[in-house]
């Protein structure tokens, strides 16, 4: 009989429920049982996230469903502008209104786009209907015969679930492949026929699109995959009743096509093309997702990957569907020699709903006996971890500074053994970019910042030092003075004179797991001084940036020695831009300050040049204006800290009801210097603020069953909570009687694995049992990782599906990043090293 039940809920879940309709729910996107279908809820169609997607238990498998100029597009090119969206709860229907140019990324912006010279505006209808949705499409007017063939509507699969699995298009069958295959299509590129929309962009057209000549990101349509198939129906996964979708066309014939043939990062793609002389109903779709009757969400048991001290609080987080009424008894187990041991067994605290779940809490914080463990709820285990005095003592925080960092590292050959990770690189570094340019990341240059250079001319001292950012191998301002200050005040707080890394800035040359006798954190700190430092020397002013000038070289995959000649002052090298941001310039200024105290008697010369530099910086900025006044405040902090000159103490002491007022932003590098300067009026101002900045902190802690706020923008919400939590240790060694450390080790946890959705691995890439171990790195396209870089996290798909996908080209979810992310990881587990009574 048992038997007899197991074969019918098999047939039963390959079955639709043809009986029953999607609903539009209160979320406002339409529901059946473990299948969800979004409307344009999201807001990145360059990252694959918008448009019609489509979630099926548990599993995000198509996006993007919109109208696009090219059969596989990436990331430059253009994207429609939304204009309304309007739910019909009644009508069981989302209206979507939407149009072509959106001028305001027309040749400008951090994205600069090409824009084709066709106006029009468009409604997207999606509607359930007998157990399916329907997409429709209206034009308000015929395409003109430039864009024939060119204008269609895309649904783009991912990819990463995909590779060995079957479709079926009409009478031909297929297995989507682990690499795109040719034959390839040449055409125009819709470039040709760029429009006239914004008179103030300021990119350069011909630069963007690489001059017309091979291969370019910007002209990528020119050359396409031939489809794998062309009929009126494709059915997707159809072994598989979890993943199963048919999609049918009542309009122009589907096309399948594999997108990475012309972009590296591109998605599978179903597409219709609009047909000529119509306007409505120029597309209709029939999608019809396979509904499992009995699936339910299965439970996610949440812990930190790495494991806990005996001493820390230990709390499991355990994710339920909010549709399951069933609660089991979480259980320990301590795993031993001989097998699973229960340890202990109590009900789960009901913590209450969160985005699309619903949370139960676990505490064993009273097991304190060292072993491995692992939680139990009914059938669901978490990862295997660890409780043990030194946990945080190898392989925790040390991956940052043997791995992250030296790959990271600028101007230098990166070797480890066998493997060499870069070879010196950008040499040529830098020629000084064109005035009033708008560059593809979004750096502009003003007239006004030039110095004594004029663009083109090269500019000497900027090829040693700094930190390739994780994804783009440039070097910004915020990212080096940034990274430069949190290593000096991790060193500062925790003293850390681990050395495993051989670096030699004179010969380019980085050996990991060579140790050279010096400390590898404060030869980190150097080496990003030397960058932000030569180039204040050279320009008499801080940079905004060095950047690669053209976009092929920007979406250059591998070794970053291949991105320029190393042959100074040709058309390859990088520029150096500048600018006038006075905020920015006095955040530097402050990170400076922290840089020459901690360098001082390692490194006395950069440590002069950096204070300095701070000095001058703060000396010519305008405290007049109240927002500068707010960014002078820790540029005058850092540089009292370093001096203890009384200029910097009076100014402060000046300002004692702005840091008051601005106590949420200032509170935690402000304590600090408040028991430095020791005057009872600042510190009693400061105390009386501080009480509500509690109240404020606890309950953004309390938004989440994680004990941290989770508000992802685009980005996963790690890098966010990293600096919430590396902020509030400052706060809590300051004034310990107001700030308790949980929320630093809440952050430390969430980063470990302790986060929403159904990848609870650590974002710290190669650290605990189970971690993102592939990042958006310079080895991405290998689908690898760099030890100890910290991916940007679990981000949510509007409006409540959290997702951490395993797929190396989604920079907003496994990006590394530098100026923070690994950085502030290994701060924060330096720091439960330190409150725990552990020495390094």
């Amino acid at each position: 009989m048992k038997k007899l039940l197991i074969i019918s809920s098999l047939l039963l879940a390959g079955m639709p429920l043809a009986a029953q309709d999607f609903q539009l729910n209160a979320s406002g996107y339409f529901n059946q049982h473990g299948v969800d279908v979004m409307a344009f809820d999201d807001i990145y169609p360059e990252g694959h996230q918008s448009g019609v997607s489509l979630i099926m238990h548990g599993q995000r498998v198509a996006t993007n469903g919109d109208l696009r100029f090219e059969p596989t597009p990436g990331q430059w090119q253009p994207t429609p502008k939304q204009r309304n969206r309007a739910v019909d709860a009644e009508g069981h229907a989302i209206t979507v209104s939407l149009s072509y140019p959106d001028s305001s990324h027309h040749l400008t912006g951090f994205n600069p786009l090409i824009y084709p010279d066709f106006v029009f505006n468009y409604t997207v209808n999606v509607q359930a209907e007998n157990g399916a949705i329907v997409v429709t499409v209206d034009l308000d007017r015929p395409v003109p015969e430039a864009f024939l063939g060119r204008l269609g509507f895309n649904f783009e699969l991912f990819p990463g679930t995909l590779f060995g699995k079957p479709w079926i298009m009409d009478s031909r069958q297929g297995i989507f492949p682990q690499h795109p295959n040719g034959p390839v299509v040449a055409q125009e590129s819709v470039v040709a026929h760029t429009g006239h929309f914004n008179p103030s962009g300021k990119a350069d057209l011909d630069h963007l699109s690489g001059h017309g000549h091979g291969y370019n990101p910007a002209r990528a349509d020119e050359i396409i995959a031939a489809p794998y198939a062309t009929g009126r129906s494709l059915t997707v996964n159809p072994d598989d009743p979890y993943r199963k979708f048919t999609i049918e066309s009542e309009t122009a014939e589907l096309k399948l096509y594999d997108g990475r043939m012309n972009h590296n990062n591109g998605w599978f793609v179903v597409r219709s093309e609009i047909p000529a002389g119509v306007t409505t109903g120029a597309v209709k779709w029939v999608i019809t997702p396979n509904v499992v009757n009995e699936w339910m969400y299965t439970p996610v048991i949440q812990t930190s990957q790495l494991g806990y001290h005996p001493q820390q609080q230990k709390i499991a987080v355990i994710e339920l569907d909010k549709r399951d009424a069933r609660r089991e008894r979480p259980v320990l187990y301590q795993i031993t020699k001989d097998g699973e041991k229960q340890v202990l067994a109590a009900e789960g605290s009901e913590w209450g709903a969160f985005l699309r779940y619903q949370y139960l809490k676990f505490d064993f914080t009273n097991i304190s006996e060292e072993g491995l463990y692992r939680v139990r709820y009914g059938d669901a285990a978490s990862s295997v971890f660890r409780i043990a005095g030194d946990v945080y003592e190898r392989g925790a925080w040390q991956p940052v500074l043997e791995y992250f960092l030296p790959v990271q590292m600028c101007h230098v050959k990166v070797s480890e053994k066998y493997r060499v990770w870069h070879d010196v690189c950008h040499e040529d570094d830098a020629r000084m970019a064109p005035v009033d340019y708008n560059h593809i990341d979004g750096y502009v240059q003003g007239p006004s910042t030039l110095a004594s250079y004029q663009p083109g001319d090269r500019v000497p001292g900027l090829n040693i030092g700094g930190w390739h950012d994780a994804g783009d191998f440039d070097l910004r301002i915020e990212s080096q003075a940034g990274e430069s200050y949190i290593l000096a005040l991790a060193y500062e707080a925790f003293k850390v004179d681990y050395d495993a890394t051989y670096i030699d800035q004179h010969q380019r040359i980085v050996e990991i797991h060579q140790p050279d006798g010096k400390a590898d954190m404060l030869q980190q700190i150097e080496n990003g001084a030397l960058s932000v430092l030569g180039a204040y020397r050279s320009l008499g002013r801080l940079y905004r940036g060095i950047i690669c000038n053209d976009l092929r070289q920007y979406v250059l995959l591998g070794d970053a020695g291949a991105m320029t000649d190393g042959v100074m002052g040709n058309d390859d090298d990088r520029w150096v831009f500048t600018e006038e941001n006075p905020m920015r310039e006095l955040t530097a200024a402050a990170q400076l300050a922290a840089v020459s105290r901690v360098l001082k008697g390692f490194n006395d010369t950069l440590s002069a040049q950096a204070l300095e530099a701070a000095r001058a910086i703060y000396k010519a900025s305008d405290a007049g204006n109240p927002m500068m006044a707010f960014f002078k405040i820790q540029a005058a902090a850092e540089l009292f800290l370093t001096t203890r000159e009384k200029e910097y103490k009076d100014f402060l002491l000046s300002q004692t009801d702005n840091i008051a007022r601005f106590i949420p932003m200032v509170g935690w590098y402000i304590g600090r210097v408040e028991k430095a300067i020791n005057d009872k009026k600042f510190t009693k101002a400061i105390r009386e603020a501080l009480p509500a900045l509690r109240q404020q902190l606890e309950a953004q802690a309390a938004e989440t069953p994680y004990g941290v706020p989770y508000r992802p923008s685009i980005w996963g919400a790690g890098w966010d909570i990293q600096e919430l939590g590396y902020r509030y240790y400052f706060l809590h060694q300051s004034y310990p009687d107001i700030f308790p450390p949980d929320i630093m080790y809440n952050a430390l946890n969430f980063v470990l694995g302790c986060h929403p959705g159904s990848n609870t691995s650590s974002f710290a890439s190669g650290i605990g049992t189970r971690s993102a171990t592939v990042g958006y790195g310079l080895n991405r396209a290998d689908w690898s990782y760099i030890p100890g870089g910290v991916v940007s996290g679990t981000a949510l798909i509007r409006p409540d599906f959290p997702e951490l996908l395993e797929f190396p080209y989604l920079w907003q979810q496994v990006e590394y990043v530098m100026g923070g992310g690994s950085s502030h990881y290994m701060f924060l587990a330096l720091a439960a090293q330190q409150l725990l009574g552990v020495k390094n």
